[in-house]
């Protein structure tokens, strides 16, 4: 099974992007996406930007993950 998650970008130079997830930022090809912008959420597998995401899906999506690791309900 492999998860890509969503992240934050906050920095472009070229076709290499720093995103950051809780805090952590982490270096990231664009290459796939090169219409990525600072701002955006990007969805981010092995290092690499494979696509973009919509601001509130993304906020939804980490509180999912969230939710998860706490153990405060969510999904079974």
């Amino acid at each position: 099974m492999c998860i890509a998650l969503p992240a934050m970008i906050v920095s472009i130079d070229g076709e290499r992007a720093v995103v950051e997830l809780d805090g952590i930022r982490k270096a990231v090809s664009i290459a796939l996406t090169p219409e990525a912008r600072v701002g955006d959420y990007a969805i981010v597998h092995v290092g690499h930007a494979i696509g973009l995401l919509d601001p509130d899906e993304a906020e939804r999506t980490l509180a999912l993950f969230a939710a998860l690791g706490t153990g405060d309900g969510g999904p079974r």
